[in-house]
């Protein structure tokens, strides 16, 4: 039933994927930007039923899969995750586990970590980049011009600067559903 809704929602919201999605590719950390409103939800949904992204998951905070929408959330790739937990296993150290328990796992964050306007990306989705030594795939939301932008996979050089530069230069010129909050005032200009 949610295949039928999200390839329905795709071919009626008029939307179209730019670039080529790494299926050779065993794991990955996608990076989804800019999230700047809930429509990037069903977006993201419709976008992985039509490219036929089995294995993708992203993390949500434990509360959501308590409540009558916990099967749902599951069913849609989502894994609880104890966001304020005292104990050393951080969320960072959650993720990188399940990249290390599984052969296959694709994982989707928004670098920004809220759909507001941020000064700076969260550095959670990089250092699962690092500790895992998996690719990222960045993956744009062009409200604008209504396609997905799939970026080329890369691995982290080490040098997290150099490597924001690039993930910002990539987002920078992406407009959101709501571009007051994209990445554009982000941009570094050389």
């Amino acid at each position: 039933m949610l295949r039928l809704f999200a390839k329905l929602y795709w071919k009626l919201s008029g939307w179209k994927v730019a670039g080529e999605f790494p299926y050779h590719l065993k794991k990955m950390v996608i990076i989804v930007a800019p999230h700047t409103s809930w429509k990037d939800l069903l977006i993201g949904f419709a976008v992985r039923n039509k490219l036929k992204i089995e294995h993708a998951n992203f993390l949500g905070k434990k509360e959501l899969f308590n409540g009558p929408f916990g099967g749902l959330f599951r069913g849609l790739g989502g894994i609880p995750v104890d966001r304020l937990s005292n104990s050393k296993h951080g969320i960072v150290e959650q993720a990188v586990s399940l990249f290390n328990e599984n052969e296959i796992f694709i994982l989707a964050i928004a670098p920004e970590g809220t759909r507001k306007q941020v000064k700076k990306l969260r550095s959670g989705f990089y250092q699962i980049a690092t500790m895992t030594n998996v690719p990222i795939v960045p993956f744009g939301f062009d409200f604008e011009n209504k396609q997905v932008i799939i970026g080329k996979p890369f691995f982290v050089t080490g040098n997290e600067e150099i490597d924001l530069k690039k993930i910002i230069a990539f987002f920078s010129t992406i407009k959101g559903k709501n571009p007051a909050f994209d990445l554009h005032h982000l941009r570094v200009v050389e």
